[in-house]
């Protein structure tokens, strides 16, 4: 009988990537030494049956995405794919990332509060005025409204990336709902399941209180005061792409999952019907687009939304989180002053940094980039989920004319940025470890105080080369470790 084959027997050359687990091709990271220990002892039969293991696990549960393609007539659902070598950041590293990621989050609460009230950073010409109130995220609905706690933006989703020397900075601000909590427990819980013996060797911060922490935030923020408010998830309905982190969310914080049918306004209060008649509701985690909110305030054509909540907002009767217009805060552009806003409202020097970014409504920034147009990732400032963007070192030469076309015709809608090499992270690959690269997805709740959730999503780019992570266009995740010491 022949010898089963270990799983892994050449360690690949992370150059001239920063590489999470490697050094070098014949020196491990001292964090990763153990995990690359164990997943070096594994034989590649047995793998591969804990990974269909898994497969079935999230079938079964339904944990799965919609993808959505040009090339196909229908959109895919399927499963996200999981890779099982775990992420591991080390707990002094962490604590830079979690607290400039609480300034972040803090200052741009601060933002919102300022523009739909004094406009303080308008006047002063920090932020030019225009990109604020012509912003197709802006709500002149929300001006002077009172919002309980002042907290635009309970939850966000703050992607970063590492680059070539391991430095991070911050990608983007993911205000309006952003995705993805659902991924990071059932990743969690997957590893738990199935990979026992890497889980309980190490010493990893626990995530499952963070549910806790995002609930306490939600009942916090009822403008009713009552110790035990009524809170509502309200989904788009089962056919949109992230029904499945809709129905987790709601059952694992044991709050009502609705639909807009399932709500009507009466008196300017919000109400859930049920077999047993109407309960007011006091908290909306709503999950739908600002435009689908309310047919009476926006587009009057949304079938999702509830008819007169806005009214009922205005009214003090019902918070809604993320509040309407947060938008704004994310968009693309406005991405750019961040920092200044740190230093506007906080005083403070950001402690993560942006990507450097060109805004092209400025000539001399828009003539840079289209002369330099393949080594651009450029951005359309309203889309996410990796939709609208081209990344020049990749693209085609009909796809920069394209796209130097739009820049031309409409600079206003787009950013660039140079092409960062994100940082890599080893991916089983048929038996052996291949080298992908990766973000990470950075959950921040504010409540009380700004909590982070430790670790956050891992996203991978499982097409080689890639650097689009998301979800939306095909990538994976894996769990992500913050170790104690």
């Amino acid at each position: 009988m022949s010898k089963p084959e270990n799983l892994v027997t050449t360690p690949y050359d992370p150059r001239p990537f920063f590489d999470e687990m490697f050094v070098n091709s014949y020196s491990v990271r001292s964090h990763y030494q153990n995990i690359f220990l164990q997943f070096m002892s594994m034989k590649a039969g047995n793998l591969s049956k804990r990974q269909t293991a898994t497969m079935k696990r999230m079938m079964e549960e339904g944990i799965t995405f919609t993808l959505y393609s040009p090339d196909q007539a229908e959109a895919l659902e399927r499963t996200i794919p999981f890779d099982p070598i775990p992420r591991i950041i080390p707990r002094d590293e962490w604590l830079k990332l979690e607290r400039g990621l609480q300034q972040r989050v803090k200052a741009l609460n601060l933002f919102l509060k300022d523009i739909y009230h004094d406009q303080c950073i308008l006047k002063e010409g920090i932020i030019p005025r225009k990109m604020v109130l012509s912003n197709c995220y802006f709500r002149p609905e929300m001006m002077r409204l009172s919002i309980p706690n002042d907290v635009y933006v309970t939850v966000s989703g703050i992607d970063l990336i590492r680059d070539e020397h391991g430095e991070y900075f911050v990608l983007e601000d993911n205000l309006r709902s952003p995705s993805g909590f659902s991924y990071l427990y059932k990743s969690r819980s997957i590893m738990t399941h199935l990979f026992p013996e890497l889980v309980f060797n190490h010493s990893i911060q626990d995530i499952e209180i963070s549910l806790n922490v995002f609930l306490s935030a939600l009942r916090r923020l009822s403008p009713s005061g009552k110790s035990d408010p009524v809170i509502g998830l309200l989904t788009p309905g089962c056919y949109n792409s992230a029904y499945f982190e809709h129905t987790f969310l709601a059952q694992q914080m044991g709050i009502q999952l609705v639909e807009g049918h399932d709500l009507v306004v009466i008196d300017h209060k919000v109400y859930i019907r049920g077999i047993k008649g109407l309960r007011q509701i006091d908290v909306l985690y709503r999950r739908i687009d600002d435009d689908f909110l309310d047919p009476l305030a926006f587009d009057p054509n949304s079938m999702l939304g509830v008819a007169g909540i806005m009214n009922a907002y205005r009214a003090g009767n019902i918070n809604i989180v993320n509040a309407p217009g947060t938008g704004v805060a994310d968009d693309k552009a406005i991405y750019a002053y961040v920092p200044d806003m740190i230093r506007y409202y906080l005083n403070e020097e950001p402690i993560l940094n942006n990507v450097p970014t060109y805004i092209l409504s400025r000539p001399e920034e828009r003539d840079h980039v289209l002369q330099h147009l393949d080594e651009m990732v450029v951005k359309e400032t309203s889309l996410s989920g990796g939709y609208g963007m081209l990344i020049g070192p990749s693209a085609s030469e009909s796809e920069l004319a394209d796209f130097r076309l739009k820049i031309i015709a409409n600079p206003d809608r787009y950013i660039a940025q140079p092409t960062i090499q994100l940082s890599r992270a080893p991916v089983m690959m048929d038996g052996q470890m291949a080298a992908r690269h990766i973000d990470l997805r950075a959950f921040v709740i504010a409540g009380e105080s700004i909590q982070v959730i430790p670790g956050g999503l891992t996203r991978v780019a499982l097409k080689e080369g890639s650097l689009v992570v998301n979800s939306s266009q095909g990538g994976g995740c894996k769990d992500t470790w913050v170790t104690h010491s």
